[in-house]
């Protein structure tokens, strides 16, 4: 590794070469790492785009659903320790099981979270910074309860899925655990899509992002669209949250959502918050910058590498890379 201003005995190291030779391996863990943040950008940008609140309570709820992962697999018998042989069937239908049980984990945290913490704060006609401080006071409060529970340290891991190689991209190994990421973040993006633009009760989350007093007075019930909303970000967490729990190597903990959904939201402004395309595309490129940076400046560098390009390029595109003005932004 070639260090930059060596001579002065500099921390920081520019290696052009190393990312040159990490480059399809990079690119193949970051397409996998960008689907988690795109399914948990995802429930930012739809509650953004119906309320123009910045949830961030939204991380716990992604933990929810990683703790409900973790107890599931135990419910049905796995330990921590080795990888148990599995079916192909057996594999795909206890993942199922968890994913099921996680998406309701989640779904439930987010519609119990809207009940109790922000309607009240709608009937009120509340300002925007009240919802803003009740969103980083559910998320502690949240966040302390799950270590009560659960205690401070990480639940040991429980993998039903050991990472194999399927095929080679231009030298890199993909493994059936990249696949499953990519794959899955991409068909419930196009599933939630489909649902916003195409259905009856997408529809209505338009109409109540775009406006919500004239969606009330054409018979949109708001407060129902505004529920859906919330069920839906947290169904998409859950999903994510699973997929979280195969790709690292530790199992679940308290403040686990923490930095993940602080980069899951930096996804959703990247792509243009309030877009559901765009907190798919920023999902991806979020994890493929963090990947490329930790091989050009180190590993201590990744989280810094993805906050600085958000930085610059709201700088030159301040309503993200498909987004409108956030005053305008539409799901």
């Amino acid at each position: 590794m070639t260090p930059f201003l060596a001579q002065t005995g500099s921390w920081i190291s520019f290696d052009v070469h190393g990312l040159a030779q990490q480059f399809w391996n990079n690119t193949v863990d970051g397409l996998a790492l960008g689907g988690i943040y795109a399914l948990v950008a995802l429930g930012y940008t739809l509650v953004y785009g119906v309320l123009k609140l910045i949830n961030f309570a939204h991380s716990e709820v992604f933990v929810v659903g990683a703790f409900a992962t973790w107890l599931t697999f135990y419910g049905l018998g796995f330990r921590p320790g080795a990888t148990p042989v599995l079916s192909v069937f057996e594999i795909i239908l206890f993942l199922a099981i968890a994913c099921l049980a996680a998406m309701a984990a989640s779904g439930g945290t987010a519609v119990l979270l809207e009940r109790v913490a922000y309607r009240p704060l709608r009937k009120r006609n509340a300002p925007r910074l009240v919802f803003l401080i009740t969103a980083i006071g559910a998320s502690f409060a949240i966040q302390q309860g799950l270590r009560l529970v659960f205690g401070l340290n990480q639940q040991p891991q429980i993998r039903l899925l050991q990472p194999e190689t399927l095929f080679r991209l231009f030298g890199a190994a993909v493994t059936n655990i990249h696949v499953i990421l990519f794959v899955a973040a991409v068909l419930l993006w196009f599933v939630a899509d489909y649902f916003v633009n195409r259905t009856r009760l997408g529809r209505g989350i338009r109409a109540v992002a775009q406006d919500p007093d004239t969606a009330t007075l054409m018979g949109v019930n708001k407060e129902r669209v505004i529920v859906i909303t919330f069920l839906v970000g947290g169904l998409l967490a859950g999903a994510a949250a699973l997929f979280y729990m195969m790709r690292i190597p530790q199992g679940a903990i308290y403040n686990g959502g923490f930095l993940l959904g602080i980069k899951a939201f930096t996804a959703a402004v990247l792509g243009g918050i309030g877009n559901l395309r765009g907190a798919l595309l920023g999902g991806f490129i979020l994890g493929l910058v963090e990947n490329y940076g930790q091989s050009l400046f180190g590993g201590e560098w990744k989280d810094i590498v993805a906050f600085v390009v958000l930085i610059v390029v709201l700088m030159f595109r301040p309503t993200g890379i498909l987004g409108e003005s956030l005053g305008k932004a539409r799901v």
